[in-house]
């Protein structure tokens, strides 16, 4: 067993302090929910020498903005965000995504913040026996030449193939959402387009989040022209509690001809992070909302796109998911309600300690 320190924060001031007193002393890690991160405590992947729980901080609020967008406070549990009733009329991608990731038990202890920094789900990350650049930099990446199903296709390097697991940060891209963030230095905010990396050279960096820093809040532009039609659609091997192999939230702003104002498209399950184009975007503008205006816009999102053995499927699979996805969003956003796979009624949205 790896001892640990436990620490409950009262405030966002206090669980910063306490981070910063880590520095130095070994890992120091934030909980919230901890679906992910108990996990890998015990797989071995992380070891934290110290948890800051910060279930205490006044932090789950989800507000209409000035400017008419939505502000989530990063510790609002994923299955409140799903069903608030502002983010299930204003912001019915968004609904769609949290729906489609993991089950309802899940839902209702993972929280917004923890969603943006849930680590990959590779199969050698997890197996402390074999070489992985993300968690032991410069002993290489074993799932190049090994089983790659789940890889990426988009955006991969020679040190790391992973791919980012969440359905959220699919339609936050696509909703070019801001994360919040603060530190002892103050506070700061990053757009979802630059919050996550590519591996590049330092697959173990998955984010931008600085050392110290904490997310205080996801904050949401108003998005009014794309709630009549959008749509995610996630493909998985199984129906419940499966990460994508490809997913993709589409959202369109047409007018009374069918004709596309502005488009919006995110995939997941093929990159590091949520891969969107805008020039694949913009390849729709001005066209009409048909399949093979959709396929173009494909082509371009898929531009450069390449297989690592077992995962060859999913260029053809990404090709079809976005076209179908585009194709779905034009019909309308259906209103989705409780997910095919929840039990009947809401999930349990009372607090956990």
């Amino acid at each position: 067993m790896t001892p640990f320190t436990y620490i409950e924060a009262e405030s966002v001031d206090a669980a910063l302090k306490s981070l910063a007193a880590s520095a130095g002393q070994g890992q120091a890690r934030l909980i919230a929910g901890g679906t992910n991160l108990i996990d890998l405590m015990k797989e071995n992947v992380e070891r934290p020498m110290r948890l800051i729980d910060i279930n205490g901080l006044d932090l789950r609020g989800i507000e209409t903005t000035a400017a008419g967008g939505l502000m989530l406070g990063a510790l609002a549990r994923n299955a409140a965000t799903a069903y608030d009733e502002s983010v299930r009329q204003n912001y019915p991608l968004l609904n769609a995504a949290l729906l489609a990731g993991a089950s309802p038990q899940i839902r209702n202890m993972a929280t917004n913040g923890g969603n943006l920094l849930q680590r990959t789900r590779c199969v050698y990350f997890y197996d402390i026996s074999t070489p992985c650049n993300k968690r032991r930099p410069g002993t290489g990446c074993s799932a190049i030449g090994g089983l790659t199903r789940q890889h990426a296709i988009l955006g991969a390097s020679d040190a790391c193939i992973a791919t980012h697991p969440s359905d959220m940060c699919v339609a936050l891209a696509a909703l070019e959402a801001t994360v919040h963030v603060q530190s002892q230095q103050g506070r700061r905010t990053i757009e979802l387009a630059d919050f996550h990396r590519l591996p590049g050279d330092q697959p173990e960096r998955d984010s931008t989040l600085a050392p110290g820093e904490l997310i205080t809040h996801i904050e949401l532009p108003p998005a009014a022209q794309y709630q009549s039609h959008s749509a995610y659609l996630k493909i998985r091997d199984r129906a419940s509690y499966a990460f994508a192999l490809v997913s993709v939230a589409a959202a369109l702003d047409l007018d009374a001809h069918g004709i596309v104002r502005s488009a919006r498209i995110a995939l997941g399950g093929v990159a590091h992070k949520p891969w969107r184009s805008v020039e694949a975007e913009q390849v729709l503008a001005g066209k009409a909302a048909n399949t093979p205006n959709f396929e173009a816009a494909a082509g371009v999102l898929l531009r450069g796109a390449r297989s690592h053995g077992d995962n060859a499927f999913k260029l053809v699979m990404a090709r079809r998911a976005v076209v179908r996805a585009l194709e779905t969003a034009a019909k309308g956003t259906r209103d989705h309600g409780d997910h095919p796979n929840d039990s009947p009624g809401r999930p349990d949205l009372k607090e956990h300690p």
